[in-house]
């Protein structure tokens, strides 16, 4: 089938997007499912802050390719072997798919399926296969699939097992950002931390996922929660979805504040940022006894730095949360329940939908820091 996409043909491109243009909308061809495949129709893809890092070159990825792998949408066509899912189905996509037989899979932590990450990294669906072609002078040509997904176009083939039901009266503008956002930033604290009732918990980054951490942290019952970034608005609106004490990390007293309000540091800390500094604020932050967990992604070649007795003497914990430790098909529902519930309003969250003309000014946006989630929405009305 015909159909408009953003693609992606060069990393590093200079800003402002808005004028290099790094996603180039056209038309492409995409092939029908194949095996233990389905069809949707994507109803929001969100602009996340890994999308905007394979535009700065910051994480090489195979190009051309359709971008986006946080998504919603309905399903409309199902391959041979589809089983558990129907057309008209509402789904959430997921960005690791899970082939039900590697280590991790077998061991209940999809989310580190190792055949997911090499079709990732071969930019192919978990089949191998790509359903995505050029038209025009390249026609028939294909293009690579981002994140196993490609969600920014009107219409994608996944995996089965890239996509979680949900149910059908939730927007799916809203829906998709359950697809990144808040499985990673809600699933870090819930279950990479496993944050207690009554403990004290501290979120470094405000970002779309460190809000969602924010609000992961009100659902665990954090009594102390604070919050730490460079922009005093996030910190204003931080507070309004929970925060009990927010702290400005250009200060140059940040970090001796927060250790002060909680007598010698806080117990849990996330750091949602993806940069080195912001690591070293979390780390700096932390009792002892503390669990730090990382759950940005900064460049890879980036290295972080602790004193090593320290590690022992104080018995730390440092670790990585990735797409929230989740188990998606028992999470995203979860999560879904308490949004509808009002427990977690990510629609707080949201900062305007936008169309295909609007993809590249809206990662000017995010780059400058100046929004939560922006939702894609390929096929409006």
């Amino acid at each position: 089938m015909r159909m408009t996409a953003a693609v992606l043909y060069e990393q590093g491109k200079p800003r402002p997007y808005a004028t290099s243009k790094p996603f180039v909308i056209e038309q492409v061809e995409l092939d029908p499912p194949g095996p233990g495949e389905l069809l949707i129709e994507i109803g929001g893809g969100g602009l996340c802050h890994s999308d905007l890092s394979t535009i700065e070159g910051l994480r090489p990825r195979k190009l051309p390719a359709v971008g986006g792998h946080e998504g919603a949408g309905i399903v409309r066509a199902l391959g041979e072997g589809v089983t558990g899912l129907a057309v008209g189905d509402h789904v959430v996509t997921l960005f690791v798919s899970s082939c039900g037989a590697c280590r991790y899979c077998a061991e209940g932590r999809p989310n580190l399926c190792d055949a997911s990450m090499a079709a990732r990294t071969a930019g192919t669906l978990l089949s191998g296969e790509r359903r995505l072609r050029f038209l025009g002078d390249r026609k028939g040509t294909l293009l690579h699939h981002y994140s196993n997904l490609s969600v920014y176009a009107e219409y994608a083939v996944v995996a089965q097992s890239s996509v979680v039901k949900i149910d059908d009266d939730v927007p799916l503008d809203v829906a998709a950002i359950f697809g990144c956002a808040v499985m990673t930033g809600v699933g870090a604290v819930l279950n990479t931390a496993k944050v207690p009732p009554g403990g004290t918990m501290a979120v470094v980054g405000l970002g779309g996922v460190g809000m969602c951490a924010l609000l992961g942290g009100v659902v665990a019952g954090a009594a102390r929660l604070i919050a730490v970034d460079v922009n005093p608005d996030k910190l204003g609106l931080a507070r309004q979805l929970g925060a009990t004490d927010t702290a400005l990390a250009t200060d140059k007293d940040c970090i001796a504040e927060v250790r002060d309000m909680t007598k010698g540091g806080v117990d849990y800390v996330l750091e949602t940022a993806g940069s080195i500094a912001a690591m070293q604020t979390a780390y700096a932050i932390s009792a002892r006894g503390s669990t730090t967990v990382s759950v940005g992604l900064p460049q890879p070649s980036q290295l972080f730095s602790f004193a090593h007795s320290q590690l022992v003497s104080d018995e730390r914990t440092i670790k990585g949360s990735y797409m929230g430790s989740c188990v998606p098909k028992r999470d995203i529902p979860r999560f879904i329940e308490l949004y509808k519930r009002g427990k977690l309003p990510i629609d707080r969250l949201r900062s305007g939908t936008l169309g295909f003309d609007g993809i590249n000014a809206g990662f000017d946006k995010l780059a400058d820091g100046a929004v939560l989630r922006q939702v894609l929405v390929p096929n409006p009305g």
